[in-house]
């Protein structure tokens, strides 16, 4: 008899959120099957308390959300591999069922091509999903599950050899689109990324807006993702496309001068290693619904 996957679990906090914390790491603990070992890392604040057997790790600064992730992964070993599966959670949010780490394994045994799982995002009070969670361009119906092109930051799993094959999250990312580097990056490599509507993580309702470097991350990372990751044809496509959506969206002046200051710097700073991805991978994106000039 195969044994069943070990799965763990990272969690980053900024220590701001114990009581948040204290039920997510309850409701991990409660995951049926084996147990999930989870790992919680201060991303430059100490760790609030925790229950016993979590292990902690505190960085002296803030490495963001992808660096964070990162040292989490390695936690569990060189990029993770001590367990088949690893949960990204936020620490605010809440897993909403018992069963979601065993539904994982299930996925992940059932298809050896499946390299992420996307979780659904629901708000715990009205057990809404925002449009913006549901990883696809077609977001009407957050129940039906699909093949997608990214996934949800704060509320996935992601087999560890996919992290043996393509590398970990971009850190010099620090915050935005992160997700959807490695999600490029995995697709390029043949793996296959899930949303599921059953996998439930019960997150408030915010807008990503409430951070103050929003808008300028989010321009100056979505030129550095096209720089890293598109053929060179669709690079200028890309991001033409997102600078009209942008301005279409009305964002307000300040908002605006931010988001133009993260544009230029996307392209006057280094986005780290460039390897662009197949012709073959950019059919398969558009395949699957989104292709990557949107």
């Amino acid at each position: 008899m195969t044994p069943a996957m070990k799965v763990g679990a990272v969690i980053i906090t900024m220590g701001n959120r114990p009581d948040e914390l204290r039920a997510l790491l309850d409701s991990v603990a409660k995951q049926d099957g084996d147990p999930v070992e989870a790992v919680v890392v201060g991303n430059g604040s100490p760790v609030p308390d925790v229950p016993e057997g979590v292990r902690t790790i505190e960085l002296p600064e803030n490495l963001g959300i992808p660096g964070g992730r990162n040292v989490g992964v390695e936690a569990f070993g060189p990029g993770g591999t001590d367990v088949d599966v690893l949960l990204f959670l936020d620490d605010d949010g809440l897993l909403a069922r018992n069963d979601t780490a065993e539904l994982c394994r299930q996925a992940f045994e059932a298809d050896p091509k499946l390299g992420i799982i996307s979780f659904r995002i629901a708000d715990p009070d009205t057990g809404t999903t925002q449009r913006r969670h549901v990883p696809r361009l077609r977001a009407a119906d957050p129940m039906r599950n699909s093949r997608v092109t990214t996934f949800l930051g704060g509320a996935n799993a992601v087999r560890t050899k996919v992290f043996a094959e393509v590398g970990g999250l971009p850190e010099e990312f620090f915050y935005a689109h992160e997700e959807t580097d490695l999600a490029w990056r995995a697709l390029d490599a043949g793996w296959l990324i899930d949303y599921r509507a059953d996998m439930v993580l019960h997150h408030p309702t915010t807008a990503p807006s409430r951070h103050a470097v929003y808008h300028r991350m989010v321009a100056r990372n979505r030129v550095w993702l096209a720089r890293r990751n598109l053929p060179a044809p669709l690079v200028p496509v890309y991001l033409g496309v997102w600078m009209l959506l942008t301005l279409a969206r009305r964002p307000s002046r300040p908002a605006l001068k931010a988001w133009f200051g993260g544009f230029v710097e996307g392209w006057t700073t280094s986005c780290g290693p460039r390897r662009p991805m197949k012709w073959r991978t950019v059919w398969r994106l558009t395949r699957l619904g989104r292709p990557p000039v949107i």
